[in-house]
């Protein structure tokens, strides 16, 4: 049985333990490092305040009681569109359904708090994200700021690979 539950600071060991092997697990599909919550980034405060942003729900996936998935959503910078970032699912719970199940919760979270688009990036060489977002109804942003954060990041990128942005329209409600 999958669990989807929302955490916040006073979870920060689970969601340790979770972000610290996605990151090693699978480097390349995040911008962030390992290197950078290891050593003297490895402290209780910072990633309780990464459970404390304003506005964001924090999910953690279990499979029989262990963590086995990720995902939050934040609020965009614009007021109508909020964010998935940090998604994972561990590779022994693939095919379970618990990226959709991430999904789908960030969605309702999303419509409860009125946004009207949920938005998120991938890099274009992670094929099996880009068919779980597509599978639950994103698609490729075609919005003015595509290309010019295809290249700003592929320029950032010490591999230079290439992220795009992935949208989904939501009904918004209030719970």
């Amino acid at each position: 049985m999958i669990e989807i539950r929302v955490v916040g600071p006073e979870d920060w060991r689970a969601w340790r333990s979770v972000r610290l092997a996605a990151l090693a697990g699978a480097p390349e599909a995040y911008r962030t490092r390992l290197a950078e919550w290891q050593g003297d980034g490895d402290r209780e405060h910072r990633w309780r305040a990464r459970l404390n942003t304003p506005g964001a729900q924090d999910l953690l996936a279990l499979h029989h009681g262990e963590p086995v998935g990720m995902a939050s959503g934040v609020p965009g910078p614009e007021d109508t569109a909020a964010k998935v970032i940090s998604m994972w699912v561990d590779p022994s719970a693939r095919g379970l359904g618990v990226g959709d199940l991430l999904l789908t919760t960030l969605e309702r979270w999303a419509a409860e708090c009125g946004y009207t688009t949920l938005r998120l990036g991938v890099f274009t060489d992670n094929e099996p994200a880009i068919a779980l977002y597509r599978r639950n109804g994103f698609e490729f942003d075609a919005g003015s700021g595509e290309r010019a954060e295809r290249v700003q990041r592929a320029d950032l990128d010490p591999d230079h690979r290439v992220e795009v942005v992935m949208a989904k329209a939501v009904t918004p409600f209030r719970a």
